[in-house]
């Protein structure tokens, strides 16, 4: 029998190419007419510009609500990313030590938010909040978008847990180590990549979180994607290709902080 070959070459993987960069551009394509757009001088949005401006811009930062939209909406993000991070990594904790059949329900149950449509639980959270008095409060915003960033941070940790070896936190806590200390001084900086990927996972899914925000977020509490989807709905405002660019930019960011982190920990554990 003849033995095959593995080795493709490159002209026998032309289509995989091909394809990559197909799915590339799908991905990409609404950043490259977002961004031009922003840079726009018209009165509406244009694309390719016909002239360019900052003008936008300027609205953007020169505008009192939409700065108010803007601080209320990183707040409610970085409110989320503190809750959502602990609780998730506490349950991911628990879940990596608890029996099979039993650690498959409970995961099941904390990926209910990202199964269930957005709209559903939208209409659920606003008819609880009403009972509860906290539609239009930042708390009550805070904890509806930690309910859909949670399973980020759980996925995220599991992932992280189940590449480490749970032997080394049952030695330090044979050796007097309190439970919590030896998952905090052994286990959580060997799976520290992970949460900090839950964590930037949160943050990005309260930030960009519009369906449960025209529910509940109105009045002082109003979120820039709301204020984002009111604004497009009254009027073609081109300042919304210059929040969509900047939120663009804030998503980037994060994720070469992220990649950097990953690279700095990559290093310390060779060293």
């Amino acid at each position: 029998m003849e033995s095959t070959n593995a080795y493709l070459s490159p002209w026998r993987r032309v289509w995989l190419y091909a394809l990559l960069v197909i799915v590339l551009f799908f991905l990409v394509a609404p950043v490259l007419v977002v961004v031009p757009m922003s840079f726009s001088a018209s009165n509406y949005l244009e694309f390719p510009p016909s002239e360019w401006s900052f003008r936008w811009y300027e609205t953007f930062f020169g505008s009192v609500e939409w700065l108010h939209a803007t601080r209320t909406s990183l707040t409610v993000a970085g409110l989320t990313t503190l809750l959502a991070t602990p609780l998730g990594v506490a349950a991911a904790a628990a879940l990596s030590r608890s029996r099979v059949t039993t650690a498959q329900i409970l995961k099941g149950v904390f990926l209910l938010p990202q199964v269930v449509p957005v709209i559903i639980l939208g209409i659920g959270v606003f008819f609880l909040y009403i009972r509860l008095g906290l539609v239009n409060s930042l708390p009550g915003i805070v904890l509806a978008h930690t309910a859909l960033a949670l399973p980020f941070v759980v996925v995220t940790t599991l992932s992280g847990l189940k590449s480490f070896d749970h032997n080394l936190e049952i030695a330090a806590q044979s050796l007097g180590a309190h439970p919590i200390r030896a998952f905090l001084g052994i286990t959580l900086p060997r799976i520290k990549l992970s949460v900090l990927a839950g964590a930037l996972f949160a943050f990005i899914t309260s930030l960009d979180e519009v369906v449960i925000s025209l529910f509940i977020a109105g009045g002082d509490n109003t979120l820039l994607t709301r204020k984002m989807f009111m604004s497009l709905r009254d009027q073609l405002d081109p300042t919304i290709a210059a929040v969509s660019s900047i939120l663009i930019v804030m998503s980037i960011v994060g994720v070469v902080i992220f990649m950097v982190a990953a690279g700095t920990g990559k290093g310390e554990r060779r060293s």
